[in-house]
């Protein structure tokens, strides 16, 4: 399956002769040009960073607490009966 993709946006960047030198043999080694290389792998490490902040892991003990707590939620706490009771105050008026 081919899809086609316009590709309207520019972006520039200074970086060593030694760099280049390494990226042009790598996309030669893939095959690709560098320009697709370099999109390509922008795009991988781009993605993979924003999975890695936006998604939470937790330990199994730590996802077991979760679950046990969302199945059996405590009482609410003085504190958080005085907070609604604050948060409905300041809706009504």
């Amino acid at each position: 399956m081919t899809t086609t993709t316009t590709r309207t946006a520019r972006i520039e960047a200074r970086i060593s002769p030694e760099l280049l030198a390494t990226v042009k043999r790598a996309a030669e080694l893939q095959g690709r040009s560098v320009s697709d290389f370099v999109v390509t792998a922008t795009a991988e490490a781009a993605q993979k960073i924003v999975a890695e902040t936006e998604m939470m892991r937790l330990s199994r003990e730590a996802s077991e607490q979760v679950a046990e707590l969302l199945i059996n939620p405590p009482q609410p706490t003085k504190a958080l009966k005085e907070a609604f009771a604050a948060r409905r105050r300041l809706i009504r008026d």
